[in-house]
């Protein structure tokens, strides 16, 4: 089998970028090997292994987690099966947090040094770390009640050559510190629409899908718990299911919520005014 042969039968059971992803981290090159090298033969290893990563796919099991890699906000994320893929919808939520952290610092007067950004459920840190990327002068801290989530996220922020301060709770558990932004993509799939996905979300963690019975398990904890850990003037901003912008907003006195480029409902953002 060529390559050319094996992007065709990829394209069989994949659209052709990703069949051009898989191909890449078979044969461990670049595309423009790929595109130039049509004719060259795999290796019999090379093709078991593509026959083995496809039939893995067509039964749900997500690409990124065959190459262990996603790209987020122009970074590359190692993931596993122990964290969620980051899907380009957050970097709505990331871009807000963005926004608002520059907005704060100017209408405070704040040095953004001294501004301290909490991600809760922070799973492969792709949040905090597109933050901390961004804004490298703002301190930012990650939670998370996973271990091997946070070795991931940890993983990560050494691959991105960016400083966050990781701590393991449950939700403010453990958090004694207050701060200036505080965001999070939490669980919020409800449990029993859980076996309706997809089998490729199906094969994701369901710890970081479960938001109990109505969903809003965790934005409820966020509610009641988040200004405790807020400073004056902060800001909460929430990644949201298409569907709960009521719910959660009605959970949020005069919060809003920002719509993502479908015009889905995708994040709620609450101020602090006192």
């Amino acid at each position: 089998m060529t390559i050319k042969e094996a992007l065709l039968h990829a394209r069989q059971f994949m659209d052709n970028i990703e069949a051009k992803i898989l191909l890449k981290y078979i044969l461990q090159k670049e595309e423009s090997y790929i595109i130039a090298n049509a004719n060259t033969q795999l290796s019999k290893m090379q093709e078991n292994e593509l026959i083995n990563c496809i039939n893995k796919i067509t039964e749900g099991y997500p690409l990124q987690y065959i190459t262990n890699q996603q790209y987020f906000m122009g970074l590359s994320f190692y993931v596993d099966e122990n964290v969620l893929i980051p899907q380009p919808d957050t970097e709505i939520l990331v871009e807000t947090v963005i926004k608002n952290i520059t907005e704060l610092g100017i209408k405070n007067k704040f040095d953004l040094g001294n501004m301290k950004v909490l991600d809760l459920c922070t799973g492969s840190g792709a949040i905090a770390i597109s933050i901390k990327k961004y804004l490298p002068e703002v301190q930012v801290f990650a939670s998370d009640i996973s271990k091997n989530a946070l070795k991931i996220a940890q993983k990560n922020a050494n691959n991105n050559k960016v400083k966050i301060n990781f701590i393991e709770s449950n939700m403010f558990e453990n958090i004694s510190e207050t701060f200036d932004v505080i965001t999070s993509n939490p669980p919020y799939i409800k449990t029993e629409e859980i076996r309706k996905l997809s089998k490729q979300v199906q094969n994701e963690p369901k710890l970081a899908l479960d938001g109990g019975k109505d969903g809003l398990d965790f934005y409820k904890i966020i509610a009641k718990e988040g200004p405790k850990h807020l400073n004056k003037n902060g800001v909460i901003l929430m990644e949201i299911g298409y569907d709960q912008g009521q719910a959660v907003t009605n959970l949020f006195k005069n919060s809003k919520c920002i719509k993502d480029y479908a015009g889905n409902s995708r994040v709620v953002v609450w101020n602090r005014r006192i």
